[in-house]
């Protein structure tokens, strides 16, 4: 594997990949779950004002054809609409008033 995870036109973002590019949403919920707001909020913070560019380079293949970066990075724009609601709404990384509840995906979207 390469030094780093996303395209070139992404090197802002690299330093969250080795956190938020999850391939999985089990992954991706339990990341949030272990996060700090404060993690979550760096990380929103720097991927939200690029969310467009990154959508647009992914855009550029098909998706069954996206190069391990560009997966990478779709990864990471999964990761931010993972955090968007603790960052956003709740300012907490649990769903308020959940508990101990927790989220079990059984099926994955394809990508």
């Amino acid at each position: 594997m390469s030094a780093t995870l996303l395209p070139g036109e992404f090197a802002d973002l690299e330093p969250f990949a080795g956190t938020w590019c999850l391939a999985t949403e089990t992954e991706r919920y339990d990341t949030r779950l272990n996060s700090t707001l404060e993690e979550m909020q760096r990380f929103y913070d720097a991927i939200v004002p690029r969310a467009e560019d990154a959508i647009a380079y992914c855009d550029k293949f098909a998706v069954e054809d996206l190069p391990e970066d560009a997966r990478n990075l779709m990864y990471l724009l999964y990761s931010m609409i993972q955090v968007s609601f603790p960052v956003e709404v709740w300012s907490q990384p649990r769903i308020p008033d959940t508990g101990t509840a927790s989220l079990t995906c059984v099926i994955e979207p394809a990508l």
